[in-house]
C-alpha cells in the first residue's frame, strides 16, 4: 500500500464516519478492505482504491466504510457498566421519573446488538419494579448490514459464550440449529435505527441514559467534541453518559463531569459551574 492510497482512503473514512486513522493503522486498513476487494471481484487492494477514486459507486463506498467502522461487541462487555446501570442508574430513574414512569436509553454505535439487548435483559430482570413503566431503548449504528444482524437477534455459540451468564442464555434464548435466537420479548424492547454520529442526533429525541462506549477513541478531538456536545443537548441535568474505560472527556468537553467514585459514567456539569468555566476560559 502506498502513502497516497492510504491517505485517500483515510480522508474518505474521516469525512464519511469520523474515523481517524494514523499511518500505523495501514495494516488494519488493508486487512479489513481485502475482503471487500474480493466481494467486488477486484484483483486486490490497489484495484479497489482505483475504483473508489473513480467515485461513481456509492455501494462500494458504503462497503468500504462499514468494513472499517464495524467493531466487535459482546454481551455484558466489561460487566462493571451494567452493574452500575442496575445498582446506580436504575434506582435513580425509579425515584426521579416516578411521576412520568418513563425514561429513554440510547445505545450509540451498537454494532451487532449485544449492548442494547444486555440492557433489555437487565430491565426484564427488574420487571416487577418497572410494572407500568415505559422504557425505550434506541440502538443506532452507521452500518445497515450490522443493524440487520442486530435486529435479527441471532448469535453463534461463540457470541453467546462471551460474557452472557448461562442462566440468561437459558431464560432468554432458544437454539436454532447451531445458533441462538434471542426471545421476541427482548427483541421488541429495542428499536434499531441507522445513524451516523457525525450528524445531528436531535431527530432521535431526548435521552436519560446514553451509552457511547469505545467509540470516541476512533475520533479526533474536534469530532469527539462535536459528538459529546450533541449528546449533551439531548440529556436532562440528571442524565447519565457512559464512555469506555479508556475514554475521557478531559480536554474535549466542558459539558460533562465524571461521577465521583465511578469509572466511565458521566453527568452533565451543573449550569452555574458550566457558565463560570466558560467565563473563565
Amino acid at each position: 500500500m502506498n502513502v497516497s492510497d492510504f491517505e485517500f482512503i483515510a480522508d474518505l473514512l474521516k469525512n464519511r464516519s469520523g474515523l481517524a486513522l494514523t499511518k500505523e493503522k495501514a495494516y488494519l486498513m488493508e486487512s479489513r478492505l481485502n475482503p471487500v476487494a474480493r466481494k467486488w471481484n477486484f484483483a486486490g487492494f490497489d484495484e479497489l482504491v482505483q475504483a473508489v477514486r473513480a467515485g461513481n459507486k456509492e455501494d462500494l463506498l458504503v462497503d468500504v466504510t462499514e468494513a472499517m467502522t464495524t467493531n466487535e461487541s459482546f454481551f455484558f462487555r466489561d460487566q462493571k457498566p451494567f452493574d452500575q446501570f442496575r445498582d446506580l442508574v436504575l434506582p435513580h430513574m425509579l425515584q426521579h421519573r416516578a411521576g412520568a414512569k418513563t425514561f429513554r436509553i440510547w445505545s450509540a454505535a451498537c454494532s451487532s446488538g449485544q449492548e442494547p439487548y444486555t440492557l433489555a435483559m437487565l430491565l426484564q430482570e427488574n420487571a416487577a419494579k418497572l410494572a407500568g413503566w415505559r422504557v425505550e431503548i434506541i440502538a443506532t449504528d452507521l452500518s445497515k448490514e450490522i443493524l440487520d444482524k442486530a435486529e435479527a437477534g441471532l448469535y453463534s455459540q461463540f457470541e453467546v459464550q462471551r460474557g452472557l451468564p448461562i442462566t440468561l442464555l437459558v431464560k432468554y434464548f432458544k437454539q436454532v440449529g447451531e445458533r441462538w435466537q434471542i426471545s421476541d420479548d427482548i427483541r421488541k424492547m429495542v428499536s434499531f435505527k441507522q445513524f451516523n454520529l457525525l450528524g445531528s442526533p436531535a431527530a432521535l429525541g431526548k435521552f436519560d441514559v446514553v451509552f457511547c462506549r469505545n467509540v470516541l477513541i476512533y475520533f479526533d478531538p474536534p469530532t469527539k467534541a462535536k459528538v459529546l456536545a450533541g449528546m449533551a443537548d439531548l440529556m436532562p441535568q440528571d442524565g447519565f453518559l457512559y464512555l469506555g474505560g479508556a475514554e475521557t472527556v478531559l480536554g474535549t468537553s466542558d459539558r460533562f463531569q465524571l461521577m465521583p467514585g465511578q469509572r466511565g459514567v458521566y453527568n452533565l456539569v451543573p449550569p452555574v459551574a458550566a457558565a463560570a468555566a466558560k467565563a473563565a476560559g
